[in-house]
């Protein structure tokens, strides 16, 4: 999709990640409790995505909290938790006005009742809208989820379900949690990191990475435009020659 940015025609990712990096930083600059960080990063997921889909993206996917997240301090967990809670709920208003689709990849087996309960009223609600798809990985890992694609084709396999020889990477994509979506065309990852933290190993193969030193919590309109700006700028050749 072509948009019109600052007079200038722009090809916009139909499939933008984001690793929604420095919360906790960006608070303790401030002198406030990590957490704190979270909710305004939780905050800005939403104004964020309002900002993707008026630019004409389709699907927003980001990194919430995942498999490794569990190690930090209980505290910290348990406010992160909250705020999940908190800001599932406020998505129903949220899904209703902009027609939003609100989807959940990870191992939800370790999410307490109440926050599976929530996700599951999200999916219903939003299942049938055609705006902006955002998918939020919680207790999310790539290689947690490889690792659960794989013991399926192998029980399948074992079952006589499925031979060896139908085993291809459009079959392994298709029993990845992201089977729904396309990969994603860009990444983004906030607050001066350069690594993939076990983000989407297998749909990244081809995205274009655009770093930023800016933390989650001050990530805005303006610095998507930039990352936008990058990805027009990158020479996408899928290891051919043009």
């Amino acid at each position: 999709m072509e948009q019109m940015i600052d007079g200038q025609s722009y090809t916009i990712p139909e499939h933008i990640a984001i690793i929604l990096d420095g919360n906790g930083r960006w608070a303790k600059k401030r002198g406030m409790p990590r957490n704190y960080g979270h909710l305004q990063g939780a905050k800005n997921v939403e104004q964020i995505c309002q900002d993707a889909y008026d630019l004409g993206v389709k699907y927003l996917t980001v990194y919430a909290f995942s498999t490794e997240n569990w190690k930090r301090s209980e505290e910290e967990v348990a406010g992160i938790m909250n705020i999940l809670r908190q800001y599932l709920k406020s998505f129903k208003t949220h899904i209703k006005r902009d027609k939003l689709t609100v989807r959940v990849i990870g191992d939800r087996s370790k999410l307490a009742d109440d926050i599976n309960v929530l996700i599951d009223e999200l999916w219903e609600m939003s299942k049938d809208h055609n705006g902006l798809t955002l998918t939020i990985a919680l207790n999310y890992g790539s290689r947690d989820e490889i690792t659960r694609a794989v013991r399926t084709i192998a029980e399948e396999v074992g079952q006589g379900k499925l031979t060896a020889d139908a085993i291809t990477e459009e079959m392994i994509s298709s029993r990845l949690d992201t089977y729904y979506m396309p990969d994603p065309d860009l990444l983004i990852r906030t607050s001066g990191e350069i690594r993939l933290s076990n983000y989407l190993l297998w749909q990244l193969a081809y995205s274009e990475f655009y770093f930023t030193d800016i933390a989650w919590p001050d990530f805005d309109k303006e610095q998507l435009i930039e990352a936008i700006k990058y990805y027009n700028g990158r020479d996408r050749r899928y290891g051919g020659v043009k």
